[in-house]
This record gives structure tokens, sequence and C-alpha cells, in this order.
């Protein structure tokens, strides 16, 4: 039965107190402008497990850092968030580990080196005294590995001697030799000794299998933690290779299964982004790094494993995921990120040695977007040039160097030419 309500009639009310009209609105000249609203507009809860409340927490984040006042704040706000996430190793034994770091990064790799630093001929005709520059190098190669008495070495030690001396001395030296051929190795350059280098992005998506957010998709979170031998940094940006929209020959490997099956482990603890400087430090541009593979990826062991076809994956393998690192934290230091992409090239270089064998790449980041929600319209392809390993030598015997190859000096010297435009 319905029960009948009187309506309770208010003394000195009146029905107009209680109703909304147009003239209550603030009034405009403009008769096709809506009315101003008289109350805020609703929005999303930022506590709630809705889709739409996600989605305003992840605005509110991204609108957070796009309001920063200085790189440090925005960094420290990128990597805030503190989750279990995969640390990618650039120096590995993983079996075709190229390939997944190819698919992590979004770098195409394409052989050989781009023109503006692939040896020609008239540059082994050019009038650089090229007898010096051979006795230099085989004067450090004859310094560590033949002159200095040392003590036998422990397991997998045997590079720490020999090669890893080597690698540190002929880059500084070599390129305090070439000064004043490249004025981008004067005063205005510095060198790093064992530096860290740190960078972490995301990169594709996943539903937590297990725990207090069982179900809920997240994004995969990628580290690398990088220490070189030796890292050559500028004040000034090297030229870039190629536009900024070039895509490349060839495809970037896509691999449906998570990173564990490489294997990768996760890990918790403080999103590191670091180009081996601080922000402040004006050498803020890499120039080259060089790195020396571990004894556990020598060719002579992985030939024993009848393991031929991956003689060069390590190579790879380290230079995309070091030079991925390292242009990516220069990139953050200029204020760029996934949601707002690069705009120029930046482009540095690598030589990896692992005992007598060396091999040169060029990296060039062409994008930072690589979230799931940045990369759907997204063409852009970072690419990675590279060349296979070559020796630099045949052996050492009797206080001589036999077999010195001088291709790869010419190599090694054209890297180290490499100049900014402006210079």
């Amino acid at each position: 039965m319905a029960v009948f309500r009187r309506w309770r009639w208010l003394p000195g009310a009146r029905l107009g107190q209680f109703m909304h009209s147009e003239v209550s609105a603030a009034p405009s000249d403009d008769p096709l402008a809506s009315p101003a609203s008289l109350y805020p507009p609703v929005v999303a809860s930022l506590t709630a497990k809705s889709k739409i409340a996600k989605l305003r927490r992840r605005e509110e984040y991204y609108k957070s850092i796009h309001n920063a006042a200085t790189v440090e704040e925005k960094l420290a706000i990128y990597g805030k968030r503190q989750r279990r996430k995969y640390v990618v190793y650039p120096q590995t034994w993983a079996i075709n580990a190229d390939r997944w770091y190819q698919h992590f990064t979004k770098t195409v790799f394409v052989p050989g080196l781009p023109a503006s630093v692939s040896v020609s001929e008239e540059d082994k005709k050019d009038s650089m005294d090229w007898a010096e520059l051979r006795s230099l190098v085989c004067e450090v190669l004859l310094q560590e590995h033949y002159y200095q008495r040392k003590k036998r070495p422990k397991l997998f030690r045997i590079s720490d001697q020999g090669p890893a001396a080597f690698v540190t001395q002929v880059g500084p030296k070599l390129a305090a030799h070439l000064a004043s051929l490249n004025p981008a190795l004067g005063s205005s350059s510095f060198i790093d000794f064992k530096p860290d280098v740190h960078f972490y992005w995301l990169r594709g998506e996943t539903v937590v299998p297990r725990g207090h957010r069982y179900g809920r998709i997240d994004p995969l979170r990628f580290q690398i933690d990088d220490k070189p031998l030796c890292q050559i940094r500028m004040r000034k940006q090297l030229s870039e290779f190629e536009p900024l929209d070039y895509l490349g020959p060839g495809d970037i490997p896509v691999i449906q299964h998570l990173p564990d099956k490489l294997p990768l482990f996760k890990r918790q603890y403080e999103n590191k982004i670091f180009i081996g400087s601080q922000i402040s430090d004006p050498c803020c541009y890499g120039h080259t790094q060089f790195h020396l593979l571990p004894e556990r990826v020598k060719r002579e062991r992985l030939i024993r494993l009848n393991l031929t076809d991956q003689i060069d994956v390590p190579y790879r393998a380290n230079a995309i995921g070091s030079l991925f690192a390292w242009t990516g934290a220069q990139a953050m230091y200029q204020g760029f990120w996934s949601e707002d992409d690069v705009t120029q090239p930046f482009v540095s270089q690598a030589v990896i040695f692992e005992g007598r064998y060396c091999a040169f790449f060029c990296y060039q980041l062409n994008t930072l977007a690589l979230t799931v929600e940045a990369d759907q319209n997204n063409p852009r392809r970072n690419i990675c040039w590279g060349t296979e390993s070559k020796p630099l030598y045949e052996s050492i015997e009797n206080n001589d160097v036999k077999g010195f190859n001088d291709e790869v000096l010419a190599q090694f010297v054209k890297f180290l030419l490499n100049k900014p435009k402006e210079l």
C-alpha cells in the first residue's frame, strides 16, 4: 500500500530557490557558448579498483612527470615506483641472446657499419703516420703480455691480467694521440674508467600470476646495470648516422615468451638511470665505450661445445644492451622519456674485445616510446650497426707481435676520429 507523504511548506521559501535555471549561470555574450558549470567536473576516484580509476592514476602520474621543474625531479618521479623487474646483463652467454635484446629494446641489427665511419681506400692512403700508430698499439700489447711478470690467474680470470689492462690503456692512448686531428677528444672530453651505467625502462605487459595483486595487468620492467672498462664522453653529440625516421633493413624479432625463458631473473631495488656522471656535468654525450667479454664466451670454449654459430652472438648482445642503456640514459638526461619521445637521434659507438679479437658497433637511439600505450602508433626503431669479430694480431712471440691486422687498427682510428658536425 502506497504511503502518501505531504509536502512540507517552509515559511518564506519560494519554489524558484530550489530549481536550477539558465538565469543562475554566468551570462555569456556568445549565444552558441555553453553556460559555465557551477559544479566541479566528475572524475574517477584515485583509490578505486576500477579501470577508469587506474587510467586516472596513470594520467596523474604522467602529469607529475611533465610538470617537473628539473630533470632531477623528473627522473626521481619516473623511478619512484619500485616493483620487481628483470635485470638485463649485457655480457651474457645465453643462446641467441641478441635476438631477445633486440626485442626488449626495439632495435634492428644491420650488418656492417655506416658510411661515415667505414674505412675507405682514401683513409688508408691518408697522410697519417700509420707506422707510429702501429708501434703505439704494439708497445701496449707487449707491455701487458710480455714485459710484466704476473702471477698465475685464477679460473676464468685470465682476461683480467692481459686483455683487460690492454683495453684500458689502448683506447685513451690512441685518443690522446689523435686529439690534434679530432678536437672533440681534447680538453672538451672526459674518460671514465670502469664507470657505472644504468638504465630503467618498460616494455610489454604481463598478468600478475600470484600475490595480493593477482590477475592485474602490469608492464614488464627492465633494468640494465653496465660497467664498461672505459668510455669517452664529450660536450657535443656525435653526428647522426641516419635520419630520425629511418627504419633500416630487416625486422625486429618478436619473442612471445616471458624473459624468464632466456633466462632473466627478477629483482627489486632502486630504479637507476645514470650515464657515468651527474646531470650537471657538461660532458653529457657519449662518444665510444670499450668492453671486454668474459672468459665464458671465448670462441675456443664455444667451438669445443659445438656452438660455432654463437661465436658473434655475445658481441651483438653486449653492443645492443650497453649502447641502448648509454644512449637511453643520455636522452633522459635531456628530459625525454617514453611519453615525451626524442626529437633528435642519440648516437654512440662501442669497441668490444675478446682476447685478441674485437668487433665494432654503432648505435642510434631513435625512440624511447617502448611502453604498450606509447608504441601503438610509433613507427620508429632503434638501429645497431656492427661488424663480425676480427683478430687484432696472431700471436706474441719473442718480444714481437706477429700478424698485426692493419684493417682493425684503421677502423679503430676511424671510430676515434668521428666528431660532431659543429667541429
